[in-house]
Order: structure tokens, then C-alpha cells, then sequence
């Protein structure tokens, strides 16, 4: 029997729209009036997700940052953290400097940038979080960091994440939460690590657990999950290593999930 639900927000959770639907809030809100723990498992930061939590009416503790940083949503009680180790956050740091690449930081939950452009006014619309320039951006490479993020080009991306992942050597988790986003986090901030720690908390084995998501940054938790649940409009190699393979984020994917492995329903 299934006792915990962690599900990804972006293409996950919400459909194209940026919306949950009524019929995915419907199941979940069943799901959890059955003694099932439903949690939001995602790259984006704190802030961000405990607005989609409260649409939900979710008072549980949240996985966010990728897997760094798992806080209540009720009362704010962290219960798992892991920041960006400094020598890893400095020579990365150095290495966008030097190529013009756009570079995030997110220190105490706050999303800082060095300039504004479209590349920050578009992560900002999309996790509807606003962003704080700070010219003096090396200063803030002296901060613990929950994560940091590379926006470019996908091509961009896997032409540099060999260079970065041999810069930071293995103190870093690195992986794309979307085809344009580099998330690099602490080698223990993966989403995997992360559910881990959460499945212990509540005194559950990870077999009564399932993971649901779409992009490779998903893999660490579908592994680790009793049952890893792949979107419809998830990545190939994501599908090649789930247990399931529901419906897409645009058909309730979730809803399906919940009627099929939980209610029994479907």
C-alpha cells in the first residue's frame, strides 16, 4: 500500500497552462483524506513552490532546490539541507564570468541575479518569484547557496557541463531540469537524497513510496521510489528507467496515477 506521494511541479503538476486541474487537485485532495502523505518534489525554490503547496492545501514538509533544501510548509521547520560546496561555487562562478554565461544564485530563498535580462524576467514569470539584482555578484559566491542555476541554450549546456562537472569534481549534483536550465546542487542535494531522508521521517519505507516526473533531474527519486512514474510528455530516458508510464501533464497524468495506484479506481 502506498503511503507517500512526491510529484514534480513543472510539466509534472501543472499542464502547459501553468495551472493545476480540478480534476488532478480533486484526486490528490482524495488521495490525502486516505492517510496518503502528498508532497511537491522540485528544482524551483522554496517560495515558489509553497504557493502551488497552498493551492493544494498542502501543510507537509516540501522538496525543493532539487533535493537541497526540505522544509515545512506550516511552520517553516527545515528538515534537510545541503548548500553548494564554496571552492565548487567559486571556480563555476569563474568560469560563467569569464564566458558571459547567465548565472542564478539563490541564497536564504532569495533568487539573485547579476543583471536583469530576459533570461531572469522569464525564470521569474515562470516561477512567479521575483529576482534581486546584485551588481556585486562575486560577493555572493561567499554565501552557502541552496543552488545554482545555468540558462542557455540547450546545445550550450552539453557543451560546457563536462568542463563544469570536471571543475567541481564530485562535490556537485548537475543535471537539466529543462532543456535550457543547468541545476547544480550538492552531490546529497539530489531529488533521490532528498526523498530519502523525507520517506525516514515519516517512519515509511521507500517501497510504500511513489515518485512521479518527467525530466532527468526526476532520476534520483523514480530510483529510490517503490514506484518511479514517468510522464507521458517525459524525456525518453526518463520513461526508459520508470516502473509506469502514466499520461501527460496536458491529460492528468497525476490524476490517473492517484485513481490507478492509490484510490484503486481506475
Amino acid at each position: 500500500m502506498y503511503k507517500m506521494l512526491a510529484i514534480d511541479i513543472d510539466d509534472t503538476l501543472i499542464n502547459d497552462k501553468k495551472q493545476i486541474t480540478e480534476g488532478t487537485k480533486q484526486a490528490l485532495s482524495a488521495a490525502v483524506s486516505q492517510g496518503v502523505i502528498v508532497t511537491l518534489a522540485t528544482g524551483r525554490m522554496y517560495a515558489s513552490a509553497k504557493q502551488l503547496a497552498a493551492e493544494l492545501s498542502l501543510n507537509v514538509p516540501l522538496i525543493t532546490y532539487m533535493g537541497s533544501l526540505v522544509k515545512n510548509a506550516l511552520d517553516g521547520q527545515v528538515l534537510y539541507e545541503r548548500t553548494v560546496p564554496l571552492d565548487a561555487a567559486r571556480a563555476i562562478f569563474e568560469f560563467c564570468r569569464d564566458r558571459g554565461l547567465h548565472l542564478q544564485t539563490y541564497v536564504d530563498d532569495v533568487l539573485y541575479v547579476q543583471e536583469s535580462n530576459e533570461k531572469a524576467e522569464a525564470y521569474a514569470a515562470l516561477s512567479k518569484i521575483p529576482y534581486t539584482v546584485y551588481p556585486d555578484f562575486e560577493k555572493l559566491v561567499l554565501m552557502p547557496s541552496a543552488k545554482l542555476l545555468i540558462i542557455d541554450d540547450s546545445e550550450v549546456l552539453d557543451r560546457i557541463a563536462p568542463s563544469l562537472r570536471e571543475l567541481a569534481g564530485g562535490s556537485v549534483h548537475m543535471t537539466k531540469s529543462k532543456p535550457h536550465f543547468l541545476e547544480i546542487v550538492h552531490a546529497e542535494g539530489t531529488k533521490g537524497h532528498a526523498l530519502s531522508h523525507l520517506a525516514q521521517h515519516f517512519g515509511l519505507e521507500l517501497s510504500q513510496v511513489i515518485a512521479i516526473g518527467d525530466s532527468w533531474n526526476d532520476r534520483e527519486m523514480l530510483e529510490v521510489a517503490g514506484l518511479g512514474v514517468a510522464m507521458g510528455n517525459a524525456v525518453d530516458a526518463l520513461k526508459e528507467i520508470a516502473d509506469y508510464v502514466t499520461l501527460s501533464n496536458n491529460d492528468d497524468g497525476i490524476k490517473h496515477v492517484v485513481e490507478k495506484f492509490i484510490l484503486q479506481t481506475a
